[in-house]
Formats: structure tokens, sequence, C-alpha cells
């Protein structure tokens, strides 16, 4: 029997776990205790280890929030507000009349982090970004292997085939020469993946021969720089004294891991945290009702979906597909999963993408005709297929596990049993990439509005050896679409294209999108400053406390 994480808080705590519990299971508790850490900093409550501290060599949400906006930072950014590109590393930008050229200038006087195994001698400059970019996309560049040379998010873009050249024009000004234009790569410059790295840091590890440390003792130029990390329990940051940026800064920020949504809840009330990630859908209304909490929510650029691998028969057929999408009640799905706090999804982008079709049909819930489909297509009654699921909380399916139980109840009436399958997040992650699965229950959260952010790390070839398409669906004509998208500026003649995109997957269903799910996070009132990013990891420079 698995105990519950509230109980083992009442166990340890005593008295003012009792008040969590009661809190828990009676929506308030009118008083909130005063928590006894006086940590002079801020510490937030996330719901997992990193794989690493370097997001070019992950698409994970838990190490993209340990990594992207606390220790580096890229070229661009988006304005929260609207989107829009904005100045970071970069102060200006150029772009040639053809789209090929691309020459960016670079912000002066930017420092990186000075910590007890790095000193550096000088300020950012350009090598630092062609180090960065090159380590990437050049399969004979010194670094480019060290993590064993797979960068999923660039990988799956294709990016290392898009640059032609990056030129150091001078210290401060370089010029990225692109095979052909797309009108995306900008706002691929922004995303939580294209950080930049010390040059400086790199040689000396390469002089001492570690050079895997530049991505467990990282170094960047964000607003926090790294101190120490213990596997499935904390990281410890400090305030970079010379950020170029936002100079109010916490003095330290805390990472607590807590894998139990409700033992982060426990501690939020308790003051052990300011802040969690990752609210548990059914505890969004505890916080509303917990006086001295807050409770934000922005609609998601996300999509929680099922696809089946469909390198393995019999899910290499899309009228089997098609079966198994017919045995499931989507909208009962999101009823008991969701908590009113997401949509049905049509598309694999979300409705405030300019390319959602809202006129798209979903398969209705109809269990006789997906037994009819079955047996026609071969699957006798008794045929056993697995089903993966997320051991970890996302916006987009914050409960997997539940969520394949019910898919097993819907799948034994048409006579399919089901194995669920989940393993520790790392190894799950690893064992998909492998493609060990029948089927898996995921999802996605974009980085950036451009709807190119869905479509290619999703479903594209390419996408299949950086490990972000699940489906392992390959289809030549889907990636012709998606990539005369890019041809485009206009968003009228890029929506040509993914509209038929759209109309291929919902004929070849490599994937069920489920739902688009709203994004949450909760503080506790005293904490100032903490604002949702609806474009990637959480940020919590300029997050302070009363």
């Amino acid at each position: 029997m698995i105990k519950s994480p509230v109980l083992y808080s009442l166990h340890k705590r005593g008295k003012q776990a009792f008040c969590v519990l009661f809190t828990l299971g009676l929506f308030g508790c009118d008083v909130l205790l005063t928590s006894t850490n006086q940590t002079t900093g801020i510490i937030y409550c996330s719901e997992g280890s990193p794989t690493n501290f370097n997001p070019q060599l992950d698409t994970s949400g838990t190490t993209v929030d340990a990594s992207s906006h606390q220790i580096y930072d890229r070229l661009l950014d988006f304005d929260p507000q609207n989107g829009n590109v904005i100045p970071s590393l970069a102060t200006s930008w150029t772009i040639s009349d053809d789209g090929l050229k691309y020459t960016f200038q670079l912000r002066k006087n930017v420092e990186f982090h000075q910590t007890n195994y790095f000193v550096p001698s000088r300020a950012l400059n350009a090598d630092d970004v062609i180090f960065s970019f090159d380590r990437w996309r050049l399969k004979d560049h010194p670094f480019h292997m060290v993590a064993g040379g797979t960068y999923p998010y660039a990988d799956s873009l294709g990016l290392d085939k898009l640059i032609a050249s990056i030129n150091r024009i001078n210290g401060y000004r370089i010029e990225i020469v692109l095979h052909h234009s797309q009108s995306s790569f900008l706002a691929n410059l922004a995303t939580d993946f294209a950080v930049i790295l010390s040059k400086e840091y790199a040689d000396q590890l390469e002089i001492k021969q570690l050079k895997s440390k530049i991505d467990s003792q990282p170094i960047g130029t964000g607003p926090f720089k790294f101190v120490n990390f213990r596997q499935d329990s904390f990281i410890r940051y400090q305030k970079h004294d010379k950020y170029w940026g936002e100079s109010i800064q916490t003095e330290n920020l805390i990472f607590d891991i807590t894998s139990s949504s409700s033992l982060r809840l426990a501690k939020l009330i308790t003051g052990e945290c300011d802040a969690m990630g990752l609210p548990a859908h059914s505890e969004l209304e505890i916080i509303r009702q917990s006086k001295g909490l807050v409770l934000d929510e922005k609609p998601g650029l996300n999509v929680g979906f099922w696809a089946f691998n469909t390198s393995k028969p019999p899910f290499n057929k899309p009228e089997v597909r098609r079966a198994l999408s017919l045995a499931i009640d989507k909208n009962a799905l999101i009823e008991a999963i969701y908590f009113d706090s997401a949509i049905v999804a049509k598309n694999i982008v979300p409705p405030t993408s300019w390319a959602f079709q809202a006129e798209q049909k979903n398969l209705s819930y109809n269990p006789s005709a997906a037994k009819k489909l079955l047996q026609e297509n071969g699957i006798e009654a008794g045929f056993t297929m697995n089903v993966w699921a997320m051991p970890v909380e996302r916006a987009y399916n914050p409960n997997a596990i539940k969520m394949a139980e019910l898919i097993q109840g819907y799948l034994q009436a048409v006579g399919v049993k089901v194995n669920i399958i989940s393993y520790e997040w790392s190894t799950f992650r690893e064992k998909l990439k492998q493609g060990d699965h029948d089927s898996v229950l995921i999802g996605w959260s974009a980085d950036n509005g451009d709807p190119d952010n869905f479509y290619r790390p999703l479903l594209s070839c390419a996408a299949i050896k950086s490990g972000t398409n699940r489906a392992m669906w390959c289809s030549p004509e889907y990636d012709s679409l998606i990539d005369q998208a890019l041809h485009f500026t206009q968003i009228e003649d890029r929506q040509y294209f993914y509209y038929k995109a759209n109309a291929l997957i919902a004929e070849q269903l490599p994937l069920i999108p489920i739902a688009h799910a709203s994004k949450y996070q909760a503080y506790r009132e005293n904490v100032k400053g903490f604002e949702i990013n609806p474009y990637g990891g959480v940020q919590l420079a300029g997050v302070t406390k009363n």
C-alpha cells in the first residue's frame, strides 16, 4: 500500500502537519502556520530532479525549469505579454532581404558567473555565442559528443542542417547564414534551449579533461549562479551580483525537490516553500480557498495526447489506431483528470494558435464501431497492448496513471487488454526514445507561439531520432507540408499548409490529441513578482518576498 504523502507529513511534523491534513481534507484552514524556516531567499518546490543543467540536451520541463531562466540567457527572449521577440544578449539584429543572413549585435559588459570552480577573465563576446551554437550543430565540435551527441530540440527542428555558417564579424557582432529562409528562425533562438555557454570555461575543462562538467557544474550569464545539487533533494543557487539584467534579485534560491504534489502543497501551506510548480488539478480549489495563498492561471500553449508507436505492428495500421481512438471518451477523460481546467483537443495546436482549426471534427466515442474496426483489421478479443503513463505531473496531463487506468477500462470493453507501464522519469524518457512502448500518454508544452513549435518536434521524421516524436511516425508528405509553411512569412500562406497537415494527422492518427490545459502556479501572498511564463520554463528572476 502506498502511504499518503500528507499522512507521512503528519507523522513527521506533528501538530503542524495536522493542520495541513485538515486543510487538504476540508478545503481551507483559516489559520496558516508561520514557517520556522527563516532562509533569506526564495524556496521553490519543484516536482523532480533535472537530468542535467543544460537545456540544449533535454526537453524535459524539469531540466528547463532548473536551468534555462535561472542560470542562462539567450540571444533573444519573448515578451510575455504578446509573444514578440525582444532583445536579450543581442541588443539588435538585421535580416537580409532574401532572409538568409542574420546579423546580431551583442550586448557589452555581460559577466559570466564566478564560482568556486570557475573565475572568468573576460565578459561575454562573440566566441561564446559561436561555441554554444556550434556545439549542437557541428558533429566534429570538441564538445558535441560530450553528453552523447543528442540535442533533442535543435535536432527535431533540423537547425543543424538549416544553418550554413556562423561568422565572427568582431568581438560583439556575429552573422548567421542559412541554407534557406525560415520564418520561425528568430523565435527558435528565443526558446529555452538556445542558451549561451562560456567558451572560456569550456576551454579550461578541456585542458583538465573534465569536459562533462560543463553540463553538471554550469556557468552562464543568468540571474543566479549554481551552488550545489543533491539528487531528489535540492538545488541551491546564489544571486549573480554582476547580472546585466534586472537588479532586484533574491540573495538565495533553493529548489526543494518534492515529487508528490500533495506534499508540495503541504510545504507551501506551512511556509516551508514560498512557491510551487505544477499543483495537481484536484488541489486547485484547496489553494483557492486557503488564506495566504495565491493561485495564478493562464491558458496553456500545450497539448496532452495518446501516441501510438507506429513502428510496431499492429499500431502501424491507421485503421487500428482509429479503432482505439473510437474506443475512448475524451470528454469523460477530461472531466475525470483535469477538473474543469482543460478543453478537448481537436488539433495538436491549442485554440490560441492561428494554426488551430475550430471546424475540425473529433472522432466520437463509439465502442461498437471500435470493436468492429478492430475485428476487420485482425485484432481479436484478448489482444494485449501496453499504455505507458508518465510518472510526473504536467499541466497537459496532471495524472497520466489515472488516465491510463480509465483507458484500460474503455479498451477492455472492446476486447483489448491493457498493461499500464511507468518508470522513474529519466528512465521512462530514455526507454521511450528507444521505442519500447506500444503507446504512451504524454504531451508537449510549446516554448513560443509559432505553430512550428508543435508540428516539427512532435511529428517530423527528424524528431524520431531526437526523441520528441513519441509516435515514431515518419511521413514525407507531412514533412513537406510543414517545411513549405516555413518558406512564407504571411499567416494566411502558412495556414494553408498547416491546415493540410492537420487533415493528414486526423486521417493517419499517429497520436490522439486529448486536451489543452491551463497553466497554474501557486505561491504565498508575501511573494512578489512571480508570474507565469507562457513561453517555457519557470522564471524566478525578480521574484522577492516580504
